[in-house]
């Protein structure tokens, strides 16, 4: 297994040449956003999503809004995927596009943080199979994904659907390109509905609300400044990112990694390891 992370640098913001995987991949957002086209089907990917391809998958990317996404990418020999059972129907499916939750996250960039300060061959390649693990069962090459409901409900109105994940993936779009400044209405007239009804499709598409999505954009964004050296206040990446003050900052960043802001530093930064199990 390989793991690396990609830090995007585009000259042109349109679509890429179409291309086949030639490896099984997957790719986990940390920051910014870009539009995919994955075996033809148009979706966005941002700092929540997760994409698991496989070879033969055919792929396209585009950047329209500008420089600076940034993900880890896994690489997976087929031999490794061979000897697990939780991996076989990733040996005979296409790819798969979806999100991570909070601990999900928080362990992908953890593993990141581990690996910086440096571990063995052997330790490495047992928590890459230990993270392997966690997110093959998390993701929907087992359970179904966000928005098969809509799906069933609307199948016979196919452009009702498309219709409905293209407004979905707009108001994702905005929310992760306003630097967390708009508020619901502003949000509404940017992607031209009305804040009911881009509430309620935003809600069954992506199984999430607006303020919940927003947040865990916040949560990533603070995350990835966090994981910086430099130390910056918290105070300040407060106003940064939108919070009323860094109480708010504290207390949201709290519930959605279980974790405050000071001891997420110490984890992703600290020259020696921390449990992030433990007491805080």
């Amino acid at each position: 297994m390989l793991i690396y992370q990609v830090h995007c640098i585009v000259e042109n913001h349109g679509w890429t040449e179409t291309a086949a995987e030639d490896r099984h991949k997957i790719v986990l957002g940390r920051s910014g956003a870009y539009r995919r086209r994955l075996n033809g089907r148009v979706g966005l990917s941002d700092a929540t999503s997760v994409l698991v391809t496989r070879p033969g998958d055919e792929m396209s990317v585009a950047h329209p809004f500008g420089c600076g996404d940034s993900y880890t990418c896994l690489e997976i020999d087929p031999a490794v995927l061979a000897e697990r059972k939780d991996a076989e129907r990733w040996l005979d499916r296409s790819g798969w596009a979806g999100t991570s939750d909070a601990t999900l996250d928080l362990a992908h960039r953890l593993l990141v943080a581990e690996f910086r300060r440096g571990l063995d061959g052997f330790e490495m390649a047992e928590r890459l199979q230990r993270f392997l693990a966690r997110l093959l069962h998390h993701s929907t090459l087992g359970p179904e994904e966000a928005g098969a409901e809509v799906e069933r409900a609307v199948r016979r109105r196919p452009a009702t659907l498309a219709a409905h994940r293209r407004l979905a993936d707009r108001a994702r779009e905005v929310l992760a390109n306003s630097g967390f400044t708009l508020g619901l209405d502003e949000v509404a007239r940017e992607v031209g509905s009305s804040p009911h009804h881009l509430s309620r499709v935003f809600q069954r598409m992506t199984g999430s609300s607006l303020t919940a999505y927003r947040n865990r954009l916040r949560v990533r964004e603070v995350l990835n400044t966090l994981a910086e050296p430099d130390g910056r206040p918290l105070g300040a990446l407060a106003t940064e990112y939108g919070f009323a003050d860094q109480a708010h900052l504290t207390r949201v960043v709290r519930d959605h990694v279980g974790h405050p802001p000071a001891r997420l530093r110490r984890l992703l930064t600290a020259a020696d390891g921390d449990d992030p199990r433990g007491t805080s």
